[in-house]
This record gives C-alpha cells, structure tokens and sequence, in this order.
C-alpha cells in the first residue's frame, strides 16, 4: 500500500514543523543507523522511538532477542517526527501514543496495525514546586506531547474535573479559569518548567522524574490514578508486515512480549540496560520512573498508578473508551474522521491481537502478566 498523501499540517495536527520538533536530527540518525545494522543477511526491521521509559519493551527486545533481526533503533525527540517516520516508511515498528495511532488510521488513511499494548501507566502530571492546587493553573500554560496522546486527554478531563476550562491559540486567564495547552517535544518540556515558561506538563517518565530529582518540579497526579492501567504507548507496525511476513509479526510480539515480562521481573536490571544504551536521562530518573516508592500524590492506591506497567493485551474497552473520550477532548487540528468512527468497531479495524494472544501463550499465559484468563476488563476513569 502506498503512503497516503498528506499535508504536514495534517500530520502534525498543529505542531511545529519537522525541523523544530527534531525531525532532521530522527531522519540523519535514520542513515547513521542503517550503516550499523547487524548482519546475517534477510530484511531488518528498523525501530523508531522516543527516548522514555515507554519504548522499554521494545529496546530491550532489540538488546536482548536474536530471533528478529533488528536494525539498530533510532531515537526521534518528538512524537510528531516519528509519526512522520512511521508514515514515510523510513521504520517498520514503533511505540506510538494509541490516540496518535487511531488518528493515523483513519484521520490520514495510513496502513497503521496495532499488534499489542506496550505498556500501562507511566505519565503523569508534574508541575512548578510552588503549585499546591489544580486551580493555580487557571492563567498559565501546560505543555503536552502531541494533542493525540493520552496525556491531553486525560488532564483535560482532570481539568474540567476541577472546574478549569483547557483552551488552545488563546491566551489563558485566571478570572475565567481557562487553563492554555501547548504542544512541546518531551525532551523541552523539563527545562521550560525550570525557566518559568510553563506551570505544569503532563507526559511519560523519565521526565516526571527527572523534574523532582532537579527539585523544578513535583509530581501532582499519575494519570494511572485517573484511568486504571491505561495504554499509553502501543505497538504498531504497517499493515504490510502482517499480511506478507505473518511470522516476523508473531516473531515481533513474541519478543516483546518476553521483554515485557523480563522487565517486570527485574525493574533495576531495566534501568541500567536502557541507561546505557538508548536513554540519554540519568540513571536515577530511570530507576526511579521504573520504581516509584515512598510518599507519593496517590488516590487510588489499589490501583498502584505510579507503577508503568508492561503487560501486552489490547483491551477492546479500552478502544471503545478511548475514541468516546477523542470525541470531548479539545485539539488544533481536524477531528472530522472522528464523526464517522463507530467507537465500538474501532478495535476490530485497528488491532490485530491474534498475535499478542499466541505470544501470551508462549510466555506462560495471561496469569503470567496478572490478566485474567478470558482476557476481558471495566474500564476505571476517576477524572478528579
């Protein structure tokens, strides 16, 4: 299938352009990495992420598996660039936000397949030290990573919770309570919460912790303690390598999903592997993102929030939830494919799990991951 024809607005859906939002640095990698890819003959399949704790599955597949041959995974800092890359076909695989991924699909007409979750959990909203409230946003600007992403969703339905009204291309005001969302590439977003320019950002670990080992920030909520053990990241790859190369997509999902367990067994280990090689954060934010522990801003505490969790299988209610919740979240962008999206058979033309299915098989079972055997869920939102 060819790559649709799309304006980069409408990729980018109201971000800056490729060169600000780190594109050139992605695409330059791109090469850099294609000179280094192992050898052993056959396709390699080229991985593209963004450095946080989100992609660990996939970085420590690619460490640690020799069943695919993997080229060298490339690091992009903005969500907009590797969409882009994901698009153009310059990757095969990708951790890409779940709202990012419906948009892809049927906003844009891109062959986008999702094969698993890649993790839950794992965000939060961090804000300046001297905010205490939720209503000290109203007047200032909160950063967020894409507008399709989980992180926008969420905190807006927070927001709202708390009878602040988000805007975007408007200045905020504190006398009516709006509270002003800007897109910002997570790797702007700490250093911008240390200057002043935002009170607040929501977006995935290591960068909420990093904020509170600097002492620039503190972490308000975990979005897990929001929406239970919601995807963020998703596993998705191009139509193509599922109806042509079925065993290399089972091959994928296997490895992932081992990663996943590895992980979860062994959180510290984790930490050092993406430490030294793929994450450019210290290792104390890492582990720290990965083993959150002590006194910690939790409501839910059965629900363990602060803890990303690396467990596989695509909820179909999540789906179904999911592009409900698109319908009421504010954006810059176009929203006229959600009008035609029936929220319940979303899930069937968007995931494929027959292949996360076989790899729990192989990694002992949905118990093994602590899911229930027929593989069903509520979903759990707790905006306040």
């Amino acid at each position: 299938m060819s790559v649709p024809s799309i304006s980069r607005r409408g990729l980018l859906c109201g971000c800056a352009g490729l060169v600000a939002a780190g594109g050139i640095a992605g695409m330059a990698d791109l090469g850099r990495a294609a000179a280094r890819r192992r050898g052993g003959g056959g396709e390699h399949l080229r991985i593209g992420y963004l450095p946080i704790t989100d992609a660990a599955p996939l970085l420590v597949a690619e460490r640690t598996s020799r069943a695919v041959d993997f080229a060298e995974p490339v690091l992009f800092r903005s969500w907009a660039a590797l969409a882009e890359a994901f698009l153009t076909r310059q990757v095969d695989i990708a951790h890409l936000l779940m709202p990012m991924a419906v948009q892809l699909k049927f906003g844009l007409g891109a062959p986008a397949r999702i094969l698993g979750w890649n993790h839950t959990n794992g965000s939060a909203l961090t804000v300046a030290p001297g905010i205490t409230e939720l209503g000290q946003l109203a007047g200032t600007q909160v950063a967020i990573p894409f507008w399709w992403s989980i992180h926008n969703i969420v905190v807006q339905q927070h927001l709202r919770a708390h009878g602040l009204r988000p805007v975007i291309r408007g200045s905020a005001s504190r006398s009516a309570g709006t509270v002003e969302l800007v897109v910002m590439s997570p790797s702007d977003m700490v250093p911008a919460l240390a200057n002043g320019s935002i009170s607040a950002f929501t977006v995935a670990d290591p960068f909420n912790a990093a904020a509170e080992l600097r002492g620039v920030g503190r972490i308000h909520r975990f979005l897990g303690d929001l929406w239970r053990d919601h995807a963020c990241c998703a596993l998705v790859v191009h139509q193509d390598l599922v109806d042509r190369r079925p065993a290399a997509a089972q091959a994928v999902a296997d490895v992932v999903v081992a990663a996943q367990g590895r992980i979860a067994t062994d959180r510290p280990t984790a930490a050092k592997q993406l430490a030294d090689r793929y994450l450019p954060q210290p290792l104390p934010a890492i582990t720290k993102a990965l083993t959150y522990s002590g006194e910690l801003p939790v409501r839910h505490p059965e629900w363990q929030p602060q803890r990303i969790g690396f467990q596989p299988f695509p909820f179909p209610s999540f789906t179904t939830a999911l592009v409900t919740a698109m319908h009421d979240t504010v954006v810059d962008g176009d929203t006229r494919f959600l009008s035609a999206l029936d929220p319940d058979r979303v899930h069937e033309q968007l995931v494929d799990d027959r292949f996360v299915r076989a790899a729990l098989d192989h990694a002992g079972g949905p118990a093994a991951f602590g899911l229930p055997d027929r593989l069903t869920r509520t979903e759990e939102i707790d905006p306040t």
